[in-house]
This record gives structure tokens, C-alpha cells and sequence, in this order.
């Protein structure tokens, strides 16, 4: 239901909170509705088939018109991802983006052909814009890709502030500070709320400047004997400058390797974010001609993505790059938490093909985009908000930033922990948790967007860990006759042409059998019954023989 009193604001988490991606918040005034970001999430290793994953965002599906627009903070995939599959359930409201955020996500657009409905409109730092009932000001923050924000939102009954990703690096590569002058005037006009990144709070200190990767790479780079391939996101456009930079210096012609690194080069040049002359490039003919000492080849994969360029190098499986003893490869990215064992397989490969690999554990290649515990507590004594809702991390993130809130003297009750659909009311009565809406996960699974549910994922993991068994039967329908059957086939159950095996899927059949033999032919003719009784007759087979518990599928046919 529409909250429409005036006193108050409404809070509407569909993602990024308790999770790391998927990042969507509404925000609630008089009725209208203001969408902040609208991410994705990349699947867990139990979302088998599963290629991304979606905010449920059906509550919104009748209030398109108290839409008034959706603001991005920045271009990353859980940030932006997200808008080409909701866009039309959204009703197409405009998007409001820096310069190179709506140059990504335009690219997007135009591959779901929704540019002509999607109408785009571009945000400067400090230059404040408003969508009635509120007005928006977006302000400068550094983070690992260029051109973040955040936003100061302002309502009648107050101002929220929402950092975004960021930062407080004083060093950024391209001289873009986190605007630390705007948030301590934001904290002396009064700030009603706070919505603050909480990624790094259990790390104490600084996040490191991005610069520091530069200097470590311009001198790792010149001492590396043959190639050099380097594995980053395509997203960080800091560390592709600081990459081809270093290979300038150390007099190596640069190669883009992977789709999504090819685009986001193009695009970021383009709109001017990334100097690199087009002499300093090279390509996968040429470099052929090259020594292998004047190559560095930038690519995506840095999180062992199974299809991605570099695991395909490293399993010897690339058309045009094949990597030799002598050859050097920089994993310059974090281990993102889940993806860990196919990162460590990814190296285990490439050290296997005679490669040097140098990582996050073994070198400061990487740094954060994210603030650490020092300048969480910066940003709290700048902005002095009157209430506090940590955002953006896993459920400790938020329990440990709001501890920190408590601890620079935020009275206990002006801060709560918020779980994805729990709307909260924030204002002149308080904050009061108000009634919970449906949220939740959507599946991609190739083109077919929330067609696969829990069920579905449910019955691919028992596939997966338990195997299947296929029960076949054929049954006259004027007499009850059993014509065909109970014929038993399994895949990844026990092994094929087996004596042992053998034996225990006999067993099930002659347990079928004996079922079949005892019931009326009323309750053949119940095909549904009869499956339920069929299930029933296999799992206690299945668990007394084998101690096993595979996914039992019986197909009735009935002549």
C-alpha cells in the first residue's frame, strides 16, 4: 500500500542488504517512489544453470506510475545490471546516471533493444536536480570504477544521505576525491538519515590508494622475462590506466583479450575516461611478430569463471593465446568469497602451463574500493546524522557498521540492522519497522527469466548430488493390464553394466512389482496415487540397499 504520510519517509530494501550485490533500494515520500540503483547478483555454486540473479521487484508491479525515476550511484554489474531485465515490469521510468555510468549501461540497453524506451539523463557532482517530491544531489565519491556518486536526497521531511560504493582515497588516479567538503556541509544543514557502504568495516585502518597498484605493477611489469598477461575487471577503468601505462614504460605493445574488457576500453576512451593512444595497442596478428618481452595482454577472468578468456588460456583451450614457460600472469583482482576454489584452480592451471602467477596473497596488486573501518568513522562524524541504516554487505557488515554507529555516541535506538523486504518508516515519529513485502530472487537461466524457482533449483541440486532414476510403465486403460514394464533406467546413480548394480536396481524392480501385484485396478488407473506409492516404494528400497537417495521420476503411460 502507498504511504503517504507526510511526516515520514519509507524505506523499501529488494536488495544488497544481508548479500554482497543486487543492490536496489526504494525510497518512499507522499506516495511517490525513488528507485537508487537496480543490480544483479552472480549465481552461488548451489544455483545450478542459473547465469544471473534478480531482485523480486513484484511489489512494484502496480505502482509504476509512483515511479518517479531510478538514480545510479555507478556502472558496476550490482549496481546496473539488473535494469534490462526489469525495466519494462518498471514501467520505463528515466534513469539518472553520471557520463560514464550511462555510457555502460547504454551498451546494456542496446543489446535488449531498449534505448528508445529508456530515457537517459546524465547527473553532475553538486549539481542537485529534483523528482517531485524530492530533490537529488549527487556528490563526488572515490571507488574502483570512475565516476561514482553519491546522493543527497532531500524531502520535507528530511535529508538522506546514501553514499553509494566509495571510498576515502586522497590519491585517486584521476584526481577525483571523495567530496568530503560537501558531506561536512550536508552534516552542519542536518541529515536526517544515513545509508552508508559496509563492506570493509571489519578491516581496520585505511583502504589503500589505488595508486599503490600502479607503482607496485611499474615495477613488477619491466622485471617480468617473457609475456605478461594481467586479469582484471573490465569495470575498473583506475587499474586498466594504470596497467597500460606501466606497459608504455616498460615498452610492451597492449593487447585487450575478452569481450566485456574490449567494450568497456572502448567506451571509457571514447568518453575520455581513459588515455591510451591507439600506437600502444596491438593485436592478436601482430603480436604474433612481436618478442614475447614487448606483450602484455589484458584480460577478463580473474575470478575463474568457467567460459571466461583466462580460464580457457589456462586449460590450453584459447584459439589465438596460448601461454609458454617463462610467461608471467597477474590475477590483479580480490578473491571474491564463493569463488574461491575456482580461483585457486584457475592458478593451479596456469602454473601447469609453465606460467609464474602473481595474486592478491602474494603481492598488493589489489587494493579495495571500499571504505575501511577509519573512514566509516570519518564519514559518521562528518555527516552527524540523526538515524543510521548500514547498507551494502553481508549480514555481519551491517550488525558491525551499526556497532561502529553506536560507538561514536548514535543513540541505540536511532540505528537498526534491515534484512531485504522489511520496510522501515524514518522521521518525525522515529524509526519504526512497518509491515515486511515480497522479496526475494529471480532466476536467469538462458533466456528465460524467473521461470526456474526453489522448486527447480531443488530438484537440479538432487540430480546433482544423488543422481536420477527413471521408473517406466505402460498400462492398459480399459483393463489395468500391466503391458510394459516397470522398466528401471538411472544416470549418476550406481555404475552401468555392473553385476552389484545390477542387483539393486532389480531388487527396486521386483519391489515395484510386489506394489503393483497387491493394488486394485482402481488404484492403477490413479496415475497420481500411483506415482506417490511408486516414490515411496523405490526411496525405502533405494535407502535399505544402498543408503542412497536419487530423484525418482515415474513415467504412466496409459494404452
Amino acid at each position: 500500500m502507498p504511504h503517504k504520510t507526510p511526516a515520514n519517509i519509507r524505506l523499501l530494501p529488494f536488495g544488497g542488504l544481508g548479500e554482497i550485490g543486487m543492490n536496489m533500494l526504494g525510497i518512499e515520500y507522499a506516495g511517490k517512489i525513488l528507485l537508487v540503483d537496480c543490480g544483479l547478483m552472480f549465481p552461488e555454486a548451489y544455483m545450478f544453470g542459473i547465469d544471473l540473479v534478480l531482485p523480486d521487484i513484484s511489489v512494484l508491479s502496480e505502482r509504476r506510475n509512483d515511479i518517479v525515476g531510478l538514480v545510479l550511484t555507478h556502472g558496476h554489474e550490482d549496481h546496473i545490471g539488473a535494469i534490462p531485465f526489469l525495466w519494462r515490469e518498471l514501467g520505463t521510468p528515466p534513469i539518472y546516471g553520471t557520463r560514464l555510468t550511462l555510457g555502460l549501461l547504454y551498451d546494456k540497453l542496446k543489446e535488449f533493444d531498449l534505448i528508445s524506451v529508456s530515457p537517459l539523463v546524465e547527473i553532475e557532482p553538486r549539481r542537485a536536480f529534483k523528482l517531485a517530491p524530492f530533490e537529488i544531489e549527487p556528490f563526488r565519491v572515490a571507488h574502483s570504477i570512475v565516476d561514482g556518486v553519491g546522493l543527497a536526497i532531500k524531502t520535507p521531511a528530511g535529508t538522506i544521505v546514501h553514499t553509494g560504493d566509495f571510498k576515502i582515497d586522497q590519491t585517486p588516479v584521476d584526481g577525483q576525491i571523495t567530496d568530503l567538503g560537501r558531506l561536512a556541509e550536508l552534516g552542519q544543514e542536518g541529515v536526517l538519515l544515513l545509508l552508508a557502504d559496509s563492506t570493509n568495516v571489519e578491516n581496520e585502518g585505511y583502504t589503500l590508494s589505488e595508486k599503490t597498484v600502479g607503482k607496485v605493477l611499474e615495477e613488477l611489469i619491466p622485471s617480468c622475462p617473457r609475456r605478461v598477461v594481467v586479469a582484471t575487471f573490465s569495470s575498473n577503468i583506475h587499474r586498466i590506466q594504470q596497467v597500460a601505462d606501466a606497459a608504455s614504460k616498460s615498452g610492451r605493445k597492449l593487447l585487450i583479450n575478452g569481450r566485456s574488457m574490449l567494450s568497456n576500453i572502448g567506451i571509457a576512451r571514447q568518453l575520455g575516461y581513459l588515455n591510451i593512444p591507439d600506437e600502444h595497442f596491438t593485436d592478436l596478428r601482430a603480436m604474433r611478430d612481436l618478442p614475447p618481452e614487448e606483450v602484455l595482454i589484458i584480460t577478463t577472468g580473474s575470478q575463474g569463471e568457467p567460459l571466461s578468456s583466462l580460464m580457457r588460456i589456462a586449460m590450453g583451450d584459447h584459439k589465438q593465446i596460448e601461454l609458454e614457460p617463462g610467461d608471467t600472469v597477474i590475477l590483479s583482482s580480490k578473491f571474491i568469497p564463493g569463488n574461491e576454489k575456482a580461483i585457486s584452480d584457475l592458478i593451479n592451471n596456469l602454473y601447469r602451463r609453465g606460467a609464474e602467477v602473481i595474486y592478491e596473497k602474494t603481492s598488493e596488486i589489489h587494493v579495495s574500493g571500499h571504505a575501511s573501518r577509519e573512514e566509516l568513522k570519518l564519514l559518521h562524524q562528518l555527516v552527524k546524522p540523526t538515524y543510521f541504516v548500514p547498507v551494502h554487505g553481508e549480514y555481519r557488515h551491517l550488525v558491525k557498521h551499526r556497532q561502529l554507529a553506536i560507538e561514536l555516541g548514535l543513540p541505540a535506538e536511532n540505528s537498526l540492522v534491515l534484512e531485504n523486504g522489511q520496510s522501515l518508516l524514518v522521521g518525525a515519529d522515529g524509526m519504526q519497522l512497518c509491515e515486511p513485502f515480497e522479496s526475494g530472487r529471480v532466476f536467469v537461466d538462458g533466456k528465460g527469466v524467473g521461470d526456474v524457482g526453489t522448486m527447480e533449483l531443488r530438484d537440479r541440486r538432487h540430480l546433482a548430488n544423488h543422481g536420477l532414476v527413471i521408473l517406466m510403465l505402460a498400462i492398459k486403460q480399459s483393463t489395468g493390464e500391466i503391458i510394459q514394464g516397470p522398466d528401471i533406467f538411472t544416470k549418476g546413480f550406481v555404475p552401468e553394466e555392473n553385476e552389484e548394480s545390477d542387483a539393486i536396481i532389480e531388487e527396486a524392480r521386483q519391489a515395484v512389482c510386489a506394489l503393483l501385484s497387491e493394488h486394485s485396478r482402481d488404484m492403477l488407473a490413479d496415475w497420481e496415487e500411483l506415482r506417490v506409492e511408486v516414490r515411496k516404494v523405490l526411496r525405502r528400497c533405494f535407502n535399505k540397499s544402498i543408503a542412497r537417495r536419487p530423484l525418482i521420476l515415474p513415467l504412466i503411460l496409459e494404452l
